[in-house]
């Protein structure tokens, strides 16, 4: 059995697949049909500063290979986070990664000093909506990602910030270093595409919102690229996500730059993905007699 200990920005990880944000919720639930001690880590629901119910239905919708979401970040706030979520977690030993989310820059930095200490690492959700910028994500203009990331950072002396980015934008290398420039620790990409479904008897969107968040098996190929292409525009370390439903996509990331990985979909049509994802990097690296997880990283050699 290879190493799977991975670590990132001096936080401990048994292994490098993590729950993704939104996908997970707090844990409690998949934690009915597993252990999630065996995972490496989890991201939190997307937690704002106030609780929030999110937006109308219907808000997800099925196409082919992917999934599309408008949940709209539904979630108790941060107080009942910290008093009702974090202990579960805490308890259940895996990495906490509290990911949060604002309608202010000010929100951002709020929260962040509320997390300080408490969550391992904190990750930014950069893709919503701003108000201050006329309803525009901060994650779209590289000026507006170092703002955020530099403020947000302020209010963290403890913890590590990890910057989610999304792949909405014209440069994700310009971006990523945006990212880094404002202080972050570490990036996590990519966030889902905007995508749309159309119901044609009724000739309208079939989520409430018109458009959603696109995710799952079908994104992968361009989350690899992004991925890859973050990768060797920053210094600091990847996270890489989108669309990985086994082993063998978790080592595809790694090997384009990835430390780790985080899984989101692929737990909704099996709830076991996760422990399969790690019982297939093992396996991956046994048959290829690889001690070390961390000796596939950064090893893609282009044509």
């Amino acid at each position: 059995m290879a190493n799977l200990q991975v670590e990132i920005c001096g936080v401990k990880f048994k292994n490098p697949v993590i729950a993704a944000s939104g996908t997970f919720g707090f844990g409690r639930e998949y934690n009915l049909l597993y252990d999630i001690s065996v995972l490496g880590g989890v991201s939190t629901k997307g937690t704002t500063i106030e609780p929030r119910q999110g937006n109308p239905v219907p808000r997800i919708a099925e196409g082919s290979s992917v999934i599309l979401n408008a949940v709209g970040l539904q979630n108790p706030g941060v107080e009942h986070f910290i008093k009702e979520d974090l202990p579960f977690l805490r308890k259940k030993g895996t990495v906490v990664i509290a990911n949060v989310a604002g309608k202010t820059l000010e929100d951002y930095g709020e929260i962040c000093a509320r997390l300080d200490g408490l969550a391992d690492m904190v990750e930014l959700n950069i893709s919503c909506p701003n108000v201050h910028a006329g309803g525009m994500a901060l994650g779209i203009r590289p000026e507006n990602i170092c703002e955020v990331t530099k403020i947000s950072k302020k209010g963290l002396s403890k913890t590590p910030l990890i910057v989610k980015l999304s792949p909405n934008v014209e440069s994700i290398s310009t971006n990523a270093r945006a990212a880094e420039d404002g202080g972050a620790d570490c990036i996590s990409l990519i966030n889902t595409l905007t995508g749309m479904v159309i119901d044609i008897e009724r000739r309208k969107p079939i989520i409430a919102n018109n458009t959603g968040g696109v995710s799952g098996a079908g994104i992968k190929p361009i989350a690899v690229r992004m991925v890859y292409e973050a990768s060797h525009a920053v210094k600091i370390p990847v996270i890489g996500m989108g669309g990985i439903t086994s082993g063998e996509d978790a080592i595809e990331f790694m090997m384009a730059g990835a430390r780790a990985v985080q899984v989101g979909t692929a737990n909704f049509s099996n709830g076991n993905a996760m422990p399969e994802i790690i019982s297939g990097i093992d396996s991956w690296l046994d048959r290829h007699n690889i001690k070390d997880v961390n000796e596939i990283v950064n090893t893609l050699t282009l044509n």
